[in-house]
């Protein structure tokens, strides 16, 4: 019995490895905040490893544990806690640092993408997070959001077309493809 709760351990610990910076990014960009996003990757994978032989043994593990930390940041988003998305003062922040080939990290101006994002509402935030920087499918994003493919659709292009319409993010965007 000791051997196997060491394996499930041993598993479960490599999975957090692998998986941390993934998981920190998807947690930073829906919550805005380096502090937030920790706390949220830390609830969650202590809801996770509670529950790690199932979850291991799932089809998609990492699938499992993205839908428990959206449910877990749409639950505290409906206690109405305030999320502190861009900060006016960021000066004190550790900023975060981005994986090789995070396509936001080719973005000159992080700060503003955080701004527009701060502006989408919580569930079009998850759904172009999901959707375009995790790069899931509709029915992951579905799955992960615990919704049906439409109301992904409907939620991503709504926040795609509210991210257009802010005028600075369109001229860094299309500046940043100039120059690449």
């Amino acid at each position: 019995m000791g051997d196997r709760k060491a394996a499930r351990d041993s598993e479960f610990q490599s999975f957090v490895i692998g998986r941390w910076p993934r998981l920190l990014r998807t947690a930073f960009l829906l919550t805005g905040e380096q502090h937030a996003a920790e706390d949220l990757v830390q609830s969650t994978l202590e809801q996770v490893f509670v529950a790690w032989r199932k979850v291991g043994s799932a089809d998609d593990p990492e699938a499992y544990v993205r839908r428990v930390m959206i449910n877990a940041h749409a639950r505290k988003h409906r206690r109405r806690l305030r999320e502190f998305l861009a900060p006016k003062d960021d000066s004190g922040f550790l900023r975060e640092v981005a994986d090789t080939g995070d396509r936001i990290a080719q973005a000159e101006d992080r700060g503003a993408l955080l701004q527009a994002l701060a502006q989408l509402p919580p569930r079009q935030r998850e759904a172009v997070v999901l959707r375009y920087w995790e790069d899931l499918t509709e029915t992951q994003t579905a799955e992960a959001m615990g919704c049906s493919v439409g109301a992904v659709k409907s939620n991503a292009a709504k926040g795609i077309a509210k991210l257009r319409a802010i005028p600075g993010l369109a001229e860094m965007v299309t500046q940043g493809g100039r120059s690449r």
